[in-house]
């Protein structure tokens, strides 16, 4: 059996099909629904209020889909929640319009928030279980090529249909799009061994979370190390790009209003299409990648800042800067999916069965966490270093260069 075959077996592909179906569908959604709200209101500062809002309940329940995913079959899960979300979108579609609008648009969009958080630890966790450890790192770019896919298409499918149609038929074809994903789960076949559910929720909540701390701190310190640096990159590299690209591009290059924002929306997709050029690497070179080196990855992101400020200290022309921001953002992006592939690969390989559900959700929930954060540090900077730019940048590259280094190389996995 050759590897193509190792790798996609019927299960997994299932999985990956659910995955495009699912993935499409609540970026399209999540797209669309702050936007009907924009729309509705003309209210930049509550369109803000809400999609922040709704951003907190994915970072409060990645640790709990975790542990539910080490405790249920993670097929259930997976079935659960894509019934679960048609039944949100189709709500929604019958309940629009009526007089309190912006409570149950936000209160939808946090739902939604909070199923990604929850689902995404569920399927990290059943890659294992149907891929052999050889086929890890293409099974998690496989994985990582659908979200970027979903990211950069989705929104741009959601914003055609809502143009043209409206929001009731995206909620029409979300909710078509969650039903089929989820019938099509309910054939997956993906081992799993009951756990003992003894005591009460919380005693099994504060145990299984004690046995996860307990395994990273002690008996893989490595993942340990590999989550303090996936937390302070996106505390201090990533939450640049998020506050920083938009604001360079809108604010400060001197483009014409709305030449600035449709070059804004081409950097969002340079973005996502580095994301994706990164999982398709992964994929290609798995053979030639070692963990051990994967900190070298985050020293090139952290290079590829200084030439974005070098160019905002030399040059006034904002086309000029702009094309720099753009190839050194997609650069950044590519290498550092193929070290967020590395690093998944790694610890899926190197945890129990019992455990990679958790350990993952709080990796997710760690790394989350930095990033608002992050977004509050560079938006106070930009905002006391108006002129001076390229300061800001410089510090970010020089911060993230010394975490980089600092960290070293990660311990050998195996």
């Amino acid at each position: 059996m050759d590897m193509k075959q190792k790798l996609f077996s019927r299960d997994f592909t299932m999985v990956v099909v659910g995955q495009i179906i699912s993935l499409f569908g609540n970026a399209t959604i999540r797209f669309a629904l702050p936007l009907y709200l924009l729309n509705q209101t003309g209210s930049s500062a509550l369109y803000g209020v809400v999609t922040a809002c709704a951003f907190l309940p994915m970072v409060l329940l990645s640790p709990v889909g975790g542990i539910v995913a080490d405790r249920i079959n993670k097929r259930n899960i997976m079935v659960a929640l894509d019934f679960f979300t048609a039944f949100l979108s189709f709500a929604f579609y019958l309940l629009m319009g009526g007089p309190n609008m912006i409570v149950l648009l936000a209160g939808t969009l946090m739902l939604l928030y909070g199923i990604a958080g929850a689902y995404q630890p569920a399927v990290s966790a059943s890659v294992p279980a149907l891929v052999g450890q050889e086929n890890l790192m293409q099974a998690n770019s496989v994985i990582n090529m659908i979200s970027s896919l979903a990211a950069l298409l989705g929104p741009v499918l959601g914003g055609i249909v809502y143009s043209a149609y409206g929001l009731e038929a995206v909620l029409i074809v979300c909710t078509g799009c969650f039903l089929f994903s989820a019938v099509m789960e309910i054939f997956i076949r993906i081992p799993f061994v009951k756990q003992e559910n003894s005591g009460r929720l919380w005693e099994i909540v504060r145990r299984d979370f004690s046995e996860s701390f307990r395994f990273i701190r002690y008996e893989k310190p490595v993942i340990g190390k590999a989550v303090l640096l996936a937390c302070s990159i996106n505390l201090f590299l990533s939450a640049l790009l998020n506050v920083g690209m938009p604001y360079l591009i809108t604010e400060v290059f001197v483009l014409e209003g709305s030449l600035a924002n449709t070059l804004y929306g081409f950097s969002q997709g340079a973005l996502a299409a580095g994301g994706l050029a990164g999982g398709i690497c992964a994929g290609i070179f798995a053979k030639r990648l070692s963990v051990e080196k994967a900190g070298r990855l985050i020293v090139f992101c952290a290079l590829c800042l200084f030439p974005i400020g070098i160019s905002l200290f030399l040059f006034d022309s904002g086309m000029v800067n702009y094309l720099v921001l753009t190839v050194c953002c997609f650069l950044i992006m590519v290498c550092s999916t193929i070290f967020s592939v590395q690093i998944m690969s790694f610890v899926q390989a190197g945890t129990p069965a019992a455990l990679i559900g958790k350990v993952i959700a709080l990796m997710m929930s760690v790394s989350m966490c930095a990033q608002p954060l992050g977004s509050m540090l560079y938006g106070m900077l930009f905002e006391v270093c108006a002129g001076f730019e390229f300061a800001v940048v410089f510090f970010a590259g020089a911060v993230s260069l010394v975490i980089a280094l600092r960290a070293g190389r990660l311990q050998k996995a195996y």
